[in-house]
This record gives C-alpha cells, structure tokens and sequence, in this order.
C-alpha cells in the first residue's frame, strides 16, 4: 500500500525518464509553459517546476533532468538522482521513448524500487508506428504494476487523458505501487540481511519499500548514499563482506549483478509486450540515408561549415530588408520627437539619448531573430548532435572534450545557457576548459556588433566578413583551449559517448516559441539595460556644462555667421562646430573617463570612443551599438541628412583597425551576466576573474597583432 494524499494540500509530480524523451515537450504542454527543447539528449540540465490545475486539484510539475540510471556522474544527472532520493514526488510520470522502449525500461526498474505510485507514459508514440513497432500497453501495465498511457507530446495527443489519470491517482486514498521485479536468492539474502541492519539502526523511520531500496543501493556501491550512512560503521562493514561475497560467488562485480538482474527483467518486459512488423526488415531508415552524407568521414566537416556559411550571410543579407523598414521607422520616430518636444535638454536626452541608443540597436532584432530560427533548426532537427560527433576528433586534439561542441553552439545564441549546458560533460577539468573558452564564442548579443561594423567597412562583403568573425571565433576558442589544457593539471580521459537522435522535422510551433522567445530577450535588453545605459552615456557626455573652451567657439561662429553666404562660410561654419562639439565630449565626464583609460588601448589605434564602446559592453555586448549611436548622435545631426551611423563610423578609422576592433569586442571580457554565471557554475570568484582577464589579456594582444601588422604593410 502506498502513501495517503491530502485533499486540499497541492500535489507533487516529476517528470523522469531518459535524455531526450521528451519530458520536457510534456512538461510544456500540461503547464502551457515555453521551456526551451531540442532533438539531442539534456537540453534540461536542472529541475524545473511549474504548477498547473485539472479538477479543481493543483499539481506542482518538476521536470527532472534527462537520467539513464539512478547512479550516474553528470552534474545534471546527479540533480535528478538526488530530487529522487530526497523523496521530494507524492507521483512519479516515468516518460518513456517508445522507440526505444527497451532502453527507457532499465531506469523504470530502478524507480519502481523507489516505492513511489509511477504513471508510465510511452512518448513519441508515432516513432514507433513508423518502426512498424507495436506495444501492448495493457499488457504492459499489467506486468509493471501501474497505468500505461501512450501520448504524443508534440501533438497533445492523450495529454488530456494523462491529467485525467493523474486527477485519478491524486484523488485515491491510499495509492498502489508499482510490482517490484525479483532478484536471484543470492542477491535477495544479501539484500534482505543489509536491509536487516538499516532496520535495527532506523527503526521505525523507513517504510519496508525504502529499507529494501537503501540495502540495493549500498550493495550496488551507490556513493552518495555510502557517504550518507558512513556513521554506521558496522553497516558499511556488512555491506563490504556482502559485496566481496557475491563478486566471488557470481565471479564479477556486485554492480553488474544487479544491472545483469535488471536487463534481464527488461528482456521479459519487452519479450512480452513489444511486436515489430516483419516487413519492418524491408524498410530504408532515412536517418541512416541522411548520416551517410551528413557524417561522411570526408564530406561531413565542409557540409557543416557550408551550413554555418548558409546560416550567417542569410542572416545578414535577408536581414538587410527588415532592417532598413525597421531604421526608417526609426528616423521617423526621431524627427517626430524632435518636432514634438521643444528645444532643450529634455528633447537632447529623447532624441540623441533615448532614441539614437536604443532605435541604433532595435534595428538588428530581424538578424537576431533569423539566426535563431537557424540555431532552432540545427536543434530540432537532431543535426546538433552530429556536429558534435563530426568535431570529436579534431576538437580532442585542441585539448577540447567533444561533448563541447553543443555547448559551443549554443554559444552562438548565447554564452549563459551555454556555460549551464557543460553539466553534460563528466569530467571537470574537461567542463571547465569548455566553460572558459564558451565566452569566446560570437554570440547573439555580438551580432549587432558586427554587422555595424561589416557594413561600414566591408560593404562588398559583409556577409562574408560575418561568417569569418564566427570562424575566427572557433579558431580563438580551439586556440585558447590548447593553452588552458597545457597550464590545468591533467586528469583521466573521459570517452565520448553520445545518442544520435533520429532526424525529426520541426513543428512550426517550436521554431515559433524559439524565434519569439529569443527575440523578446533581446526586446527585454534594449528596453532595460540598453535603455538605460543610453541615458547614462548621454549624461556623462553632456555634463558638466561649464567647459574651458581652448577657443572662444561662440564668437568665431557669430563672426563668421555676419560674412556674406558662401559655400567656404558654410564650410568653416560646419567645421568650427565640429570641433566645438569634439571639445565638449572630450571634456565631458565620459570623455575624461575614456581619456584617462585610453592609454591601454592607444597602442591598438582604438580612440577614446572606441573606449568607451568597450567600457559599455561589459553590461551587456548589445550596448556597444547603442554608445556608438549615442555618440556619433550630434555628428548624424551636423552631417547631411543621408549621412547613416555606418557611413560615419566608416570615415573614423582605417580597415585594419576595424577589423582588430571586431577581434577585440569578439574575444574581450565576457558580460555580466555570463561571468555570474561562469562564477555559480566553478564554484566561486576564482574561474570567472580568470576568465575576465584572460579573456582580456588574449583580446588586446591578438588586437596588438593585427594593428602591428597593418602598420607593416601599410594597408590603407
């Protein structure tokens, strides 16, 4: 008999099963929630909850990262196993592949040792129509003790029928559980006679389900729950002579004892309830089809460069259209706040504030959104994981482990899920010099970026010139990865083993969740701290008003207003100003700030606007736009009307110095955001000041190196 639930109090579900079984599409569904999915295993790397009410019943969902066994070594997997120890779910929905359903059944013989009342849920039950397999789900309930209901988490299919069922089991009084498999009387004596002991030294605080789950455990060399129970001296001493007595009994590990149990429960499982139709023999899997080309020993590196080249020029040139519908917008918004607010400091601060900083970056939201549909695709598709494989090798020999590629791919869209996706790689040193180098990799945020500065300075190939930074990214990254694994202490080489998930078409739904999603984040910067920082740079340049004039400006200027018109007087006027409007930033409290740290970055022929850029974009990258936009503001203003931020930001420095800029922004000191994360994910302040400066350090002499050399050869 199993626990008794409360009526009134909220009920407590998790979602467990394997990677990439699509929990998580579940866990979207019944709590209409928008939590991020993909076709490649842990897409989930820490427990999520979110509530959702059926029958006037609340129900409290945790979505448990993806686990193969309850004794695993992964960060993420350990959240799981642990949630699952705690005892934190009255329900367990064990979601299983029902494509690979014998797979999904080794984890189910492990929870229904938990003595917790399981709901099996057969997943992606349409993949298995396609197999021609066929599954017999009552009689699968019946041999496993629990309801079985089968669903499409994509489509919704029987989600409503899975509340309803879990209405049913939350409403019982007493719940049933699931039938627990035998073990052969060797390891049932074993384990009743640990199970003895655990009973004399927590009498009356273990349920008999739960002593029979601790003793298996033990015997099975579980060593979280050895370290648990290491008070107990005299248990630990049981459960040693119990392990050492078995190994020599069975001639093998006491581990593989009980796993040897479980596949063999599996077997009968699946023996008596799956069928798969002769002439699924006859059929051609078009996974295989596809990964004959995509994971060609030859041809599956250039196809995966030639589809990042598809992605980043689409990205940029079909982008182009949007974003000029999108910067005229923004200049109509400009001249009409201008004409609505009269003249002042007020309308300065809308106009060459506000709007100049925030509409100089909106413009980019179509290139953003476009390279997230890309990154969806790769994603969904499964195509992600094929990456990783093809990379495996050649990242090895850069020191890099070559679970890094999701990771680092991810990075291309942003570098704080991508530091929280390294809990999938199982050896620290290995996951640490993912995280470090992760930053280097050319996010979302950096994109405005870089199309402000292609288009300014090579407009005849700036999509190309996109394509090249996120390369150079990659080199950098492999780059700053052999140098980290020369100065780490080395550890054990940890092998590479990966699921390669079959290819799925994504639904529009998912692509559309991903673009949108992706795309208010970048909405929810530039209306909170790219906002913000606009104001700020305008009241650091505006301020303090009181300047020493190194020349009386306003008298020149009424002078040479009093000459008769004349194109020389139009153009000493425009000139005078200039420079009246130059003196004023540079002794304006920005401009002593970036005076007094340009001396860093005068060797990389960066000025003191440059400066300033790269101060800002330690907040967040997408700010370097909007101070450029900020402080070329007044200069849009004097220029002629046609005059655009590119056009006055390419008269400012000579291509090279461009171009070590753009290295320079790609590789420099990662965000805020991504450093807190770097720091919450090592442990402490040390990695992510590491990665400040060594970052910083490989930016500027990498910058050094390109300005030196086009000093040397004297490219114009």
């Amino acid at each position: 008999m199993g626990p008794v639930m409360s009526s009134s109090t909220p009920v407590s579900v998790a979602l467990v099963g394997n990677p990439n079984s699509g929990k998580t599409t579940i866990f979207n569904q019944l709590c209409r929630s928008k939590d991020p999915v993909g076709n490649y295993p842990r897409v989930t790397v820490a427990v999520k909850r979110r509530a959702f009410v059926h029958g006037g019943k609340r129900f409290e969902l945790a979505d448990l990262p993806g686990i193969y066994a309850l004794t695993t070594q992964a960060p993420e997997e350990a959240t799981a196993r642990d949630f699952l120890h705690a005892d934190q779910a009255e329900i367990l929905v064990n979601v299983l592949d029902a494509g690979n359903l014998e797979r999904s059944l080794f984890l189910t013989s492990q929870l229904i040792e938990l003595g917790k009342p399981i709901l099996f849920v057969l997943n992606m039950i349409d993949e298995a129509d396609r197999k021609l397999l066929r599954i017999d789900s009552e009689a699968l309930a019946g041999l496993l003790g629990g309801p079985v209901l089968p669903v499409n988490g994509v489509t919704g299919a029987g989600l409503e029928a899975l509340r309803g069922v879990l209405l049913e089991m939350a409403n019982r009084p007493h719940q049933p559980t699931p039938k627990l498999h035998s073990y052969d009387d060797h390891l049932a004596a074993a384990i009743e006679r640990v199970g003895e002991r655990i009973r004399e030294l927590h009498p009356d605080q273990m349920e008999p389900h739960r002593t029979r789950w601790l003793a298996i455990k033990l015997l099975e060399g579980d060593e979280a729950l050895l370290r648990r129970e290491g008070d107990h001296a005299h248990l630990l001493e049981l459960v040693e002579r119990e392990r050492q007595e078995l190994a020599r009994e069975h001639d093998g590990e006491c581990e593989m004892l009980f796993a040897d149990a479980r596949y063999g429960f599996v077997h009968d499982l699946a023996s008596a309830t799956m069928r798969q139709a002769p002439e699924a023999a006859n059929r051609k899997d078009p996974t295989r089809g596809l990964d004959a080309w995509l994971l060609h020993r030859h041809l599956g590196i250039p196809l995966f460069i030639g589809l990042l080249w598809v992605m980043f020029e689409t990205t940029f040139t079909l982008g182009k259209i949007p974003t000029g519908w999108i910067e005229t917008l923004v200049g109509w918004v400009k001249e009409w706040v201008g004409a609505s607010l009269p003249a002042g400091m007020v309308r300065d601060l809308a106009v060459n504030g506000v709007v100049a900083g925030v509409g100089g970056t909106i413009i980019f939201l179509p290139n953003v959104i476009i390279l997230f549909f890309f990154m969806a695709m790769f994603s969904e598709t499964g195509y992600l994981t094929r990456a990783a494989l093809l990379m495996d090798r050649l990242m090895h020999a850069f020191g890099l482990h070559g679970k890094a590629m999701i990771p680092m791919v991810i990075g291309f869209g942003c570098n704080v899920p991508a530091v929280l996706a390294t809990r999938t790689i199982e050896s620290d040193r290995a996951r640490l010099i993912t995280i470090l180098v992760n930053p280097f990799m050319l996010c979302a945020a950096r994109l405005p970026v870089f199309i402000l500065f292609a288009g300014a300075f090579f407009s005849e190939m700036a999509g190309t010139m996109v394509f090249a930074m996120y390369m150079i990214s990659i080199v950098m990254a492999m780059v700053a990865s052999v140098l980290l694994d020369r100065l780490l202490p080395r550890g054990e080489k940890e092998t590479f083993i990966m699921e390669l998930p079959p290819y799925r078409l994504p639904t529009l739904r998912s692509l559309s969740i991903h673009m949108w999603d992706n795309a208010l984040d970048f909405l929810r910067k530039i209306t909170g701290v790219i906002l913000v920082g606009s104001m700020v740079l305008w009241f650091m340049k505006e301020f303090p008003k009181t300047v020493e004039w190194s020349m009386d400006y306003q008298g020149r200027i009424e002078q040479l207003q009093s000459q008769p018109a004349s194109d020389a007087r139009q153009e000493a006027l425009a000139t005078l100003t200039r420079q009246r409007d130059q003196e004023s930033l540079s002794n304006s409290y920005l401009g002593r700030l970036a005076h007094a740290i340009a001396p860093i970055f005068t060797p990389l022929d960066f000025t003191w606007r440059d400066t300033v850029a790269i101060l800002t974009g330690l907040m967040a990258k997408e700010v370097v736009v909007a101070s450029y936009a900020v402080l070329y503001a007044q200069e849009r203003k004097d220029a002629a009307e046609s005059s655009t931020l590119q056009q006055l930001l390419g008269e400012s420095m000579p291509p090279y110095v461009a171009f070590a800029f753009m290295v320079f922004a790609l590789l420099y000191t990662p965000c805020l955001a991504t450093i807190a994360t770097i720091r919450r994910e090592t442990g402490g302040w040390k990695w992510a000041g590491f990665s400040v400066a060594f970052s910083m350090t490989f930016a500027w002499i990498l910058a050094y190196g390109i300005v030196a050399l086009g000093h040397l050869l004297a490219v114009p």
